[in-house]
């Protein structure tokens, strides 16, 4: 089953505050920019392309409380497993919409594999680091937006080996965001 992660951070690699706020994607950037086609930077293409997605607790919680409506919930009826250690039920707002999980990642993707997935998306990033750290992940699109918050919760941490990234490729948007993405190579 092929992983992949699909997520934006800062300039300086950061995908949120230190008390894990992101509305900084919200103000960076030219908001006036004409992005025709590209309006969703490729998400919708991206999210059409998995079925299934891997979240960890906290990127969970900073979902829940945005409140999302039904018109505004951006993963259609993709499967969500979230992982968490702590938490054996979601908040009530995405009780319909999540199973919670707990335990080894390479039995969960053996699992969901077995039952006919084939393309995971990976994301927050304690969630994406343990992925790496188990050689899991085969790509990954990273959206840069144009600001430097010179400290948060960093998209990557220590890693057990150096992870070499290869067949690089990269869009500029029209709003100043960079979108790169590239095949992970163990």
């Amino acid at each position: 089953m092929k992983c992949s992660v699909y997520i934006a951070t800062s300039t300086d690699g950061y995908i949120a505050r230190k008390d894990g706020s992101v509305d900084w994607l919200h103000s960076a950037g030219n908001s006036q920019a004409d992005m025709g086609s590209h309006a969703d930077m490729g998400f919708a293409e991206y999210i059409s392309s998995v079925d299934c997605l891997i979240m960890g607790r906290k990127c969970m919680e900073m979902i829940a409380s945005m409140e999302l409506s039904p018109e505004q919930w951006p993963y259609g009826d993709t499967r969500i497993i979230v992982l968490s250690n702590t938490l054996k039920q979601a908040p009530s707002n995405l009780q319909d919409k999540v199973e919670m999980y707990s335990g080894d990642l390479t039995t969960l993707v053996a699992m969901l594999e077995s039952e006919g997935h084939q393309h995971a998306y990976i994301d927050g990033g304690t969630t994406i680091q343990s992925f790496l750290n188990l050689k899991l992940i085969n790509e990954m699109t990273i959206t840069l937006a144009p600001v430097i918050l010179g400290e948060g919760i960093a998209l990557f941490g220590k890693t057990a080996t150096d992870i070499k990234l290869v067949k690089a490729s990269a869009i500029a948007f029209a709003n100043d965001f960079v979108q790169v993405n590239y095949q992970v190579s163990y």
